[in-house]
């Protein structure tokens, strides 16, 4: 799939901390799909997730599906 990046609008969580570390940017607005970046490498590639698989992920975040404690 083509999507065109260039003026996509990026948004780290707001649990994200002010001092970067492990985090990635997602650019709402896209039919279909959810890129991801890292925002450490804002120019570098970005993943294109299916809209319902990227919703699924983020329910099992939400839930603790993926807590190790």
């Amino acid at each position: 799939m083509d999507v065109d990046l260039t003026e996509a609008s990026w948004r780290k969580s707001s649990y994200s901390g002010p001092n970067g570390g492990q985090c990635i940017e997602v650019a709402d607005g896209f039919r279909g799909v959810m890129p991801v970046r890292d925002s450490k490498d804002p120019s570098g590639p970005a993943l294109l997730f299916p809209s319902a698989a990227w919703q699924a992920f983020v329910i099992a975040v939400r839930t603790g599906e993926f807590d190790t404690h």
